[in-house]
């Protein structure tokens, strides 16, 4: 007869113990041996940046520190802030009028979208912002005929509309509009078509359908392009500054215009643009957060 072997049965944990018992089940990638050559990288770049930048004295960081707050360049970043804002706002609900166009069953409403965003893709902002602010050389007034009548609802100076201010408004929206337009349209399209069907067969209306099944699942593919577009506008406001419009990079040029610091009154403007980059990039990560839930 063969021996039995002696085997001892593990004592039992207490069901108190076992609570603070944790189990890791991720799967861990094994190091490779050319990560030490990024590590190495990132420290060569350190070293660089602090030579060529931190430990540079031509930056002249204090001069740098000197007109981070001063009272003209806040005023012009006060300015780059109401028009990013007035332009999204605009841009914005003229993308979503836009893109309903661009997916309405009517031949001619998709026509006319079609052709603005077309438009829009082909002019550059930049010569959109100077035939804004020329218009009166095109059109020196402003009216509305009624037909049949020696008659017009309203006549206006095109000069009286044609600000500086609202010629950089207009503009930018109407970039804004267009590219919005076709992120809209594309995260409206990704959500599948049966769901429409479905919510139809459940008697939904369609404004119940878009707000409640069709726009919380367009939003996730909405807000990374969108978010884009909104930064990419918050750095276009430097272009109004060809029709005279004083916001932050115009006001710092005309301060090293006077003073020749042009490196770091452009410092300046660049540590301004990336604090309020990094602001709306932290806002986009709360809303895909927010909005990838149970997704």
């Amino acid at each position: 007869m063969h021996k039995q072997a002696d085997y001892q049965q593990p004592a039992a944990v207490p069901h108190s113990e076992m609570r603070g018992l944790t189990v890791d089940s991720r799967i861990h990638p094994r190091p490779k041996r050319s990560d030490w050559i990024w590590y190495a990288l990132l420290v060569l770049a350190g070293v660089l940046f602090y030579e060529w930048v931190i430990d540079n004295p031509r930056w002249q960081w204090d001069v740098v520190v000197t007109y981070l707050f001063n009272s003209r360049v806040i005023l012009g970043l006060k300015n780059t802030l109401i028009l990013t804002l007035f332009a999204s706002v605009l841009g914005l609900c003229l993308g979503i009028v836009i893109a309903a166009c661009r997916m309405a069953s009517n031949p001619v409403l998709r026509g006319m979208a079609y052709v603005y965003i077309w438009v829009i893709r082909a002019i550059p902002t930049l010569a959109m912002l100077l035939f804004l602010f020329f218009l009166s050389a095109l059109i020196p007034r402003i009216y509305l005929p009624i037909p049949f009548l020696d008659m017009t609802l309203f006549d206006i100076d095109t000069n009286q509309i044609i600000s500086r201010f609202s010629a950089a408004v207009i503009g930018l929206a109407l970039y804004l509009g267009g590219h919005s337009a076709e992120i809209f349209r594309g995260g409206l399209s990704s959500v599948e078509k049966g769901q429409r069907e479905a919510c139809k067969a459940m008697g939904m209306s369609d404004l119940r359908m878009m707000w409640h099944v069709i726009v919380p699942q367009a939003v996730r593919v909405i807000i990374p392009p969108l978010a884009n577009e909104l930064i990419t506008m918050f750095k276009n406001t430097s272009l109004v500054s060809v029709i005279g419009y004083v916001e932050l990079l115009t006001t710092v040029q005309l301060i090293y215009s006077n003073n020749f610091e042009t490196i770091p009154l452009l410092t300046v403007a660049c540590i301004w643009y990336l604090v309020l980059t990094s602001l709306a990039m932290c806002g986009q990560s709360v809303l895909e957060r927010r909005f990838r839930r149970g997704a």
